[in-house]
């Protein structure tokens, strides 16, 4: 592809739409009793309905109705509350029915948008074009063996929700920002676990370009299958650079379906883009049309749990915090909720955010962990808290030794292990100031430097003092302490 000329790509605006396919975590298949459980043996999760024999007759699986509805809430969509489904025509090697059963012209959420927040700050509302319900076709492996391609139908039937956005992105960041915010939504409502690598959610991007300013659209392609939120903007990029030097060489963008190379960074023509035409949707015969009420609808809503967006105003509003540390503790659902737990123990919301993305986040990534694999109880974190905050036990210590010796015996309280190492702050002024006497006459040259004004020696006087005392002192008020004897001399 060829290098563009500087500033060439300013005249031209990137439209991005993104397709994204959550593979929903129920028990069983969209329209049959078959598990639909991830990893087992190949072919072992079938039945004559996911394999497409004639005669069987698919049923509705409720579960994936009542997830696909909970996706349509958290996404500010509205409900249709009598949607369809429908046939979509094509030929997989994988798909044996031969043809996807999937919603058409009524799906069961319409419109909605995701509010991101971009590098600059701004924030900017992605408009949802619908979501709707499908089943999934089998996997299709061609370097297991020389000569045949192998297929495995455990995943044929497993339910998926489709979220379509409109070309609403002018950036490889916005569209960036979109999943990541569909997949924590995913997660925050456990329905899908957002793993795309292992293919439980997928994305395919529509990319076009036009003139700045332009009000019709380009021609588009789409990318299918991005495995991954950077491997979806890096398409991106390399689709906005080579689309527009075609143009820009005066030839046409031909409408074709793509496949990503992740090695290369570029893309590959699979086949033209097919129309809607081309898929022949006739509504399915055999399903009846989905009639919800709003009775069912506020249940729903009613079993919701807290979403991002409500934690991070309680976060900032309620708690106090910056508008960073809400964005840290929110971007996990598990997160979020461990931080939740330990509030329920103490009002030092900043200390707990604090212990939370400092040493606790820290030992996690360590012992590469999550913090559901985090042993120490919320309530025993907190009563650490506690004692900082009394003065009992200095910050230094509790995150260098109190925690980690919490760790390694999580059954333990705070005060246990603090009396246990000794590490609780000495109350006897006594001993405070022979302490500050042997760091004053170990620097002679240093206290003469501070009466003449350089006062920034005290740090090396409380350092020393520190190392003496093993931290079993109250630096604040050891200060105070310091620079009373400094001043009296």
């Amino acid at each position: 592809m060829a290098v563009l000329k500087s500033g060439v790509s300013d005249k031209y605006e990137l439209v991005v739409g993104l397709e994204v396919h959550a593979q929903l975590s129920t028990l069983s298949k969209a329209f049959s009793s078959d598990s639909a459980a991830f990893g087992a043996e190949p072919n072992h999760h079938v039945s004559a309905i996911s394999l497409g024999h004639p005669g069987t007759l698919p049923r509705i699986n409720k579960r994936m109705v009542e997830y696909a509805i909970k996706m349509g809430i958290a996404c500010n969509c509205s409900i249709n509350l009598t949607n369809t489904f429908a046939r979509k025509n094509y030929f997989y090697a994988d798909l044996p029915k031969g043809f996807q059963t999937t919603q058409d012209q009524h799906p069961v959420c319409l419109g909605g948008s995701i509010k991101v927040k971009l590098a600059n700050g701004s924030i900017k509302d992605l408009a949802i074009h619908h979501i709707h319900m499908e089943d999934d076709a089998g996997k299709s492996s061609h370097d297991q063996h020389d000569q045949f391609s192998l297929i495995d139908l455990n995943r044929a039937g497993v339910p998926l929700i489709e979220i379509v956005s409109e070309p609403d992105m002018r950036s490889s960041e916005e569209a960036g920002l979109f999943l990541t915010e569909i997949r924590r939504l995913l997660r925050y409502l456990d329905i899908c676990d957002g793993n795309m690598e292992e293919g439980s959610m997928r994305c395919d991007a529509n990319i076009s370009v036009r003139l700045k300013g332009a009000k019709s659209f380009g021609n588009r392609c789409e990318v299918k299958n991005l495995n991954s939120i950077r491997n979806v903007q890096r398409a991106i990029e390399h689709e906005f650079e080579r689309q527009v030097s075609i143009i820009e060489g005066g030839g046409h963008i031909s409408q074709n379906t793509l496949n990503f190379n992740a090695d290369t960074g570029e893309t590959s023509v699979l086949r033209s883009k097919e129309m809607a035409n081309d898929y022949r949707y006739f509504l399915e015969p055999d399903l009846l049309p989905v009639t919800l009420t709003e009775v069912y609808l506020s249940s729903i809503r009613e079993s919701m749990p807290s979403l991002p967006a409500e934690l991070y105003a309680k976060y900032v509003t309620a708690f106090g915090l910056s508008d960073y540390d809400a964005e840290v503790i929110t971007s996990d659902k598990d997160f979020a909720a461990y931080f939740d737990a330990v509030t329920l123990f103490t009002q030092n919301y900043k200390a707990a955010a604090n212990w939370l993305m400092g040493a606790v986040k820290s030992y996690l990534n360590d012992n590469n962990l999550s913090i559901i694999n985090f042993t120490l109880k919320p309530e025993t974190l907190a009563q650490l808290i506690k004692i900082v905050d009394e003065g009992k036990v200095n910050n230094t210590l509790a995150a260098q030794k109190l925690f980690p010796a919490l760790i390694a015996s999580p059954h333990k309280s705070a005060i246990d292990i603090a009396n246990e190492l000794n590490l609780f702050i000495s109350e006897d002024r006594s001993e405070v100031e022979q302490f500050i006497q042997s760091a004053l006459a170990k620097f002679p040259d240093k206290v003469i430097e501070y009466q003449k004004g350089k006062k920034g020696v005290l740090g090396l006087f409380m350092g020393e003092i520190m190392k003496s005392s093993k931290g079993k002192i109250d630096p604040k008020k050891t200060n105070q302490l310091l620079i009373k004897q400094l001043e009296s001399k």
